[in-house]
């Protein structure tokens, strides 16, 4: 108890200093080194990874300026390093660089335009069907000024500065489901309000969907994951301001293109300075508002679900696993089943967790329609019982050998001395290692966030992405992930007392 309100005076000690940063005063801006294309070259460039900002930028990289490229997951990741001064520009499209440039007034978008492009839905090489209905269907939306007034409604006049309020209604409110890949922190193209993914992307998608007889189903996940997550057939169709480009069209089709659109530069502006907003005002504005606790709350139910149920998995499949380990070890025996279970602990533990949720999520289980959270309790599962094999196997051959010729000697089957002689002590001796195992593991979930899944860590990100304030979202995943480990800890310490007292 004592080492429980120990941790617990640390964290609170950690959490009011964290919170005493962000009340900080007034803030000067770093200076601006960027105001027209030509001065690119020899700076810091952030782009999303996997935009056609970031082809762009390629081709500065590694000139003889010493032009540097930093590629983000998300654009709104690249908008804070730019507003923190670690980076000198944003290539990033001109209708997010607006949405970005209105939340930060310490931002502004350069006159001069970096280029134009075209955005365009992507659909599987294959799926020509599809395709044809896709296309028809734009150019039906085109036709009646649907898609004109869907975009109107996002994007304010150029000379009156407002839009034109309008809202697609679905007339097909059942039946077969148009799965779209999007990455919603785009936006207005994609974004969250009110809890929701909305934009000109879902609004066409939806319209799409309705051309086609079908209702929209949204599915949020990396940009770079989506052309992947389209050609393995999770999703039917993407839509996330795609850009028509050679190269992305060796790997995937386009449709008939939507909108005209504009890569701009994104810098600072040397006159504004960062006003110092209260801490009432910023965690209103990052959980209250809108009732964006909810991200974490939902995260934080996946990633408790995903952890217990794979835990489980683990520990059970592991000590299979380690039984078959010792069998061969100890008596020679099940020698097939022995060099598969070396064959799966070594490639598991050999390969990157990340690498292996993607290959079950995008190539195992690429037709079937399945729970992401059953997905990620699998994958989980799977690499845990790899790790947890080697640990049981580990405590068991710890067991000194004299108690394994001891139960021999009373005449005890293999089975029955190991159940009540070794294995009893051999648990004992790994669940300190068991424990530690549950808290990797309940880290670990963060990635899941790579498949759409929203576990706690992505639960901040999307926060992050409509607030553009990093450090609170990323504060609180930090804070609550380190109560639950070490509540963990402290449950693991109980359980081992109790042992200790069992054995006197």
């Amino acid at each position: 108890m004592k080492k429980l309100k120990k941790h617990i005076g640390i964290l609170l000690l950690f959490l009011l200093s964290a919170l005493a940063l962000t009340a900080c005063g007034k803030n000067k801006i770093p200076e601006n080194r960027v105001f027209s294309v030509a001065d690119l070259e020899g700076k810091t460039i952030g782009v999303q990874l996997g935009t056609t900002g970031d082809i762009y930028a390629a081709d500065y990289e590694g000139d003889n300026a010493g032009t540097k490229v930093e590629r983000y997951n998300k654009g709104a990741d690249a908008v804070s390093s730019l507003i923190q001064g670690k980076i000198d520009c944003v290539i990033i499209d001109e209708q997010p660089a607006k949405a970005f440039a209105r939340q930060n007034y310490e931002l502004m978008i350069l006159e001069e335009e970096f280029t134009q492009e075209e955005y365009a839905a992507v659909v599987a090489k294959e799926n020509k069907e599809l395709l044809n209905n896709v296309n028809t269907a734009i150019e039906e939306l085109i036709a009646d000024g649907t898609l004109e007034k869907i975009i109107d409604n996002y994007i304010p006049d150029m000379k009156t500065g407002e839009t034109v309020p309008f809202t697609y209604t679905q007339t097909v409110t059942s039946g077969e489901k148009l799965k779209m890949a999007t990455n919603a922190q785009f936006p207005p193209y994609e974004y969250y309000e009110g809890g929701k993914i909305v934009g000109i992307d879902v609004e066409i998608a939806r319209a799409i969907a309705d051309k086609l007889g079908m209702v929209l189903s949204i599915d949020d996940i990396e940009f770079d994951a989506i052309i992947n997550a389209v050609s393995s057939g999770k999703a039917d169709i993407g839509l996330a301001g795609f850009t028509v480009t050679d190269e992305r069209k060796s790997q995937i089709n386009f449709s008939t293109t939507y909108t005209t659109s504009k890569q701009v530069i994104l810098v600072r502006d040397n006159e504004a300075m960062q006003e110092a907003e209260t801490l009432g005002g910023k965690l209103y504005n990052n959980f209250i508002k809108e009732d964006r606790w909810k991200f974490l709350a939902q995260g934080l139910l996946n990633t408790i679900i995903i952890t217990v149920v794979a835990i489980l998995i683990g520990v059970a499949l592991g000590f299979l696993l380690a039984l078959v380990r010792v069998a061969h070890d100890k008596k020679g025996s099940l020698t097939v089943l022995n060099f598969i279970v070396k064959l799966y602990v070594t490639i598991i533990r050999g390969t990157p967790m990340m690498v292996q949720l993607l290959i079950i999520y995008f190539v195992i289980f690429a037709s079937v329609d399945i729970s992401k959270i059953l997905v990620a309790i699998v994958a989980f599962g799977l690499n845990s019982a790899a790790y947890l094999c080697e640990v049981i196997r580990s405590g068991i051959m710890s067991i000194d050998e004299g108690q394994f010729e001891a139960g021999k000697s009373l005449g005890l089957s293999y089975s029955i001395m190991m159940k009540n002689i070794i294995l009893p002590q051999a648990l004992k001796n790994v669940l300190p290692a068991i424990g530690n195992e549950f808290i990797a593991l309940l880290k670990e979930t963060s990635i899941a966030g790579y498949i759409g899944l929203q576990e706690l860590t992505r639960g901040g990100d999307i926060i992050r992405s409509i607030t553009y304030e990093p450090l609170l979202p990323l504060l609180t995943v930090a804070i609550i992930y380190l109560i639950l480990v070490v509540l963990l800890s402290a449950l693991v310490s109980k359980l081992e007392r109790r042992l200790k007292k069992n054995e006197r």
